[in-house]
């Protein structure tokens, strides 16, 4: 049985005091605290094998390159990208927001006719078709509409049910044969809802689309298995994951990197360049990793990686799903409406709740004010709040270290919101 308590003790941050209170920490879905394995990983990379990778052939230059490829492995296990040669599925970022901006430049240059013939399959034009839902985060949402403008390709979108799950009844008028790109969440940010992805990946490679995950809300969370899932690419970030900030990462079907042009130039990713005709560029990963890596980050997104595993994907889901019931209960206080499902089935501990008659902003600090830290604001996710009829709510997230105190001290406090604002 895992012992969570003991787990919690690893995060070094926990243990304060904020205004007077123990901190709670239920803003996971924005970034999640680090253990002492991985703060100490990143630490330790830069006291004992500092250099850059693949590059140089003195000592440290080797050991740092060792250290960023195995890294690199443990995170392709983590998300089921193990196969043979499978960590080469995996293209390091700067987060999950570059590594989608990095495939709507790359299919954005396809459409220019760079990357030849094994590229078209990128290639946009007036009459296709880009799907997203209104689920997305911005980050999905802004560089697709982009790329539509772009291109002149037509912006579309899958709707959401009443409760803000996104709808698979009504795939096929949506996800038509001009459709080429589709970009999904797979669980909500704002909801916390799991999206139901097989349905919409199958209906895009009917008709011969390329199907995107945002796993940023998955990964964490959930046992995530790429391969078994028939994703094209998914994009996620390493400090969702108990890892560092500034790196992320891309996972891609191998033939689909090999013909995948590149969006980013530089250093590291060229083979051959010359003054007079075309550079001849790597092979992917390299080819999408241009300029110096952040190798500290990413040995300890490795090590975030495989600390994960240990404690096994399946325990941190069930232990969240303990969470998630708790935090639900916010719902049951007069005033206060969850924005997802209500029940506790397909959707993780993250529940965003809006308070009548009060702002998000004066919740959020009167929650603030006893050492509870929760999300106000949009959350980088305003279609899916215009969806609800609101600009802005608040946003509790567990994370492997909370507690069912931590979620029970919400709703105590959440108790008190509208009589100490007068909204009753």
């Amino acid at each position: 049985m895992v012992d969570f308590k003991a787990i919690r003790d690893e995060f070094p941050i926990l243990d304060q005091e904020i205004h007077g209170h123990p901190l709670v920490y239920l803003d996971s879905a924005a970034t999640s605290q680090k253990p002492n394995a991985v703060i100490d990983a990143e630490a330790n990379f830069y006291r004992t094998i500092n250099a850059g990778v693949h590059r140089g052939a003195h000592e440290l230059a080797a050991r740092s390159t060792v250290a960023f490829e195995e890294a690199r492995a443990k995170v392709a296990k983590l998300v089921g990208a193990n196969a043979a040669e499978g960590e080469e599925e995996i293209v390091v970022t700067g987060g999950a927001t570059a590594g989608l901006n990095l495939l709507a430049t790359a299919f954005g240059n396809a459409s220019l006719g760079r990357g030849g013939e094994a590229a078209k399959r990128f290639a946009l034009k007036p009459g296709d078709e880009i799907v997203v839902s209104r689920a997305e985060h911005h980050s999905v949402l802004l560089p697709f509409q982009e790329l539509a403008y772009r291109t002149g390709a037509k912006f579309k979108w899958i709707d959401l049910t009443e409760d803000g799950r996104v709808r698979t009844d009504n795939l096929d008028e949506v996800i038509t044969e001009r459709t080429k790109v589709v970009a999904v969440t797979h669980v909500g940010n704002t909801t916390g809802a799991i999206t139901n992805v097989g349905p919409i990946i199958k209906r895009a490679h009917e008709v011969g689309a390329v199907f995107i995950l945002d796993a940023c809300q998955s990964v964490p969370h959930l046992k995530v298995d790429f391969h078994a899932l028939d994703v094209d690419f998914a994009a996620w970030s390493a400090h969702k994951m108990y890892g560092p900030t500034g790196v992320g990462f891309l996972y891609g079907k191998r033939e689909l990197l090999e013909a995948l042009p590149p969006a980013n130039f530089g250093g590291s990713m060229v083979e051959l360049a010359y003054m007079d005709h075309e550079a001849q560029y790597m092979a992917p990963p390299a080819r999408f990793e241009a300029g110096t890596q952040p190798v500290a980050q990413v040995v300890a997104a490795g090590v975030a990686a495989e600390w994960m595993m240990n404690i096994g994907m399946e325990n941190i889901e069930a232990h969240e799903k303990t969470l998630s019931a708790e935090l639900l209960k916010l719902g049951d206080i007069d005033g206060i409406r969850i924005l997802g499902p209500r029940e506790n089935v397909n959707r993780i501990g993250t529940v965003a709740f809006d308070v009548k008659g009060v702002h998000p902003h004066d919740v959020g600090q009167f929650i603030d004010a006893q050492g509870i830290a929760i999300r106000v604001g949009h959350h980088c996710a305003q279609p899916v709040h215009r969806h609800f009829g609101l600009y802005a709510s608040n946003r509790a997230s567990s994370g492997v270290y909370n507690s069912v105190a931590d979620a029970h001290a919400l709703v105590e406090a959440a108790k008190g919101i509208r009589p100490f604002f007068g909204a009753e």
